[in-house]
């Protein structure tokens, strides 16, 4: 039974982890490629991307510490380390949309075109990559890959939407789509952010002192 959990623990952490490591590397190629093609719309899934990446990091590292138990210092454990990298990503994400508007409200008015063609490129192999850690972490049993499989869902989704878009600026000179891609795309962020505090668990009632740490 014990050996059993082990092997279970094991999976998840490694799920987790490839997922980290594909969403990582994928995002340094969207802020490149966002950059090459002069989209706001691929810099802001590159944003999302990232927000992602360190939750996915977090979920890894609060994975492989989900086993250890409360101790003198952390009388209650260790999970309310988590409100801490929640609110970084949410800082991160946060700042980044506010950009990201910034940039992108005023392109409403002066569009300017983006490469349509790298952009469809872009957005393929985001659906592939996004696609696969979804699948990847779908076949899990733990909680956390069952909430970060539905974070990289929306990923999945959010690509979808640019390479419709990218397609339609391909055949029609309609560069206005990529800033109101890129706004919907930081709405949603900000959206999300919002909702964080609400799913924050309460792991300080009742601790010690050392809580305060």
């Amino acid at each position: 039974m014990s050996e059993s959990h082990h092997n279970h623990h094991h999976h998840t952490t490694e799920n987790i982890k490839v997922a980290f490591f594909l969403n990582l590397s994928f995002t340094v190629i969207e802020l490149v490629g966002g950059l090459l093609t002069n989209s706001m719309a691929i810099l802001s899934d590159a944003l999302h991307d990232l927000g992602d990446s360190v939750s996915l990091g977090l979920a890894w590292y609060f994975q492989r510490i989900a086993q250890k138990k409360s101790d003198l210092s952390y009388s209650y454990g260790y999970k309310r380390f988590s409100l801490l990298g929640a609110f970084i990503n949410s800082l991160i994400l946060s700042v980044g949309s506010i950009f990201i508007l910034v940039e992108a409200i005023p392109r409403l008015f002066d569009p300017k075109q983006p490469d349509a063609s790298g952009m469809i490129i872009l957005a393929i192999i985001g659906v592939i990559v996004n696609g696969f850690a979804v699948l990847r972490l779908k076949k899990g049993k733990s909680i956390n890959e069952k909430v970060v499989s539905l974070h990289l869902l929306e990923d999945v989704l959010g690509w979808l939407a640019v390479l419709i878009g990218s397609i339609v600026m391909y055949f029609f000179n309609l560069p206005v789509i990529d800033s109101l891609l890129s706004i919907g795309i930081a709405i949603f962020i900000l959206l999300n952010v919002l909702e964080y505090p609400s799913e924050y668990p309460d792991y300080t009632s009742g601790c010690t002192r050392f809580c305060r740490y």
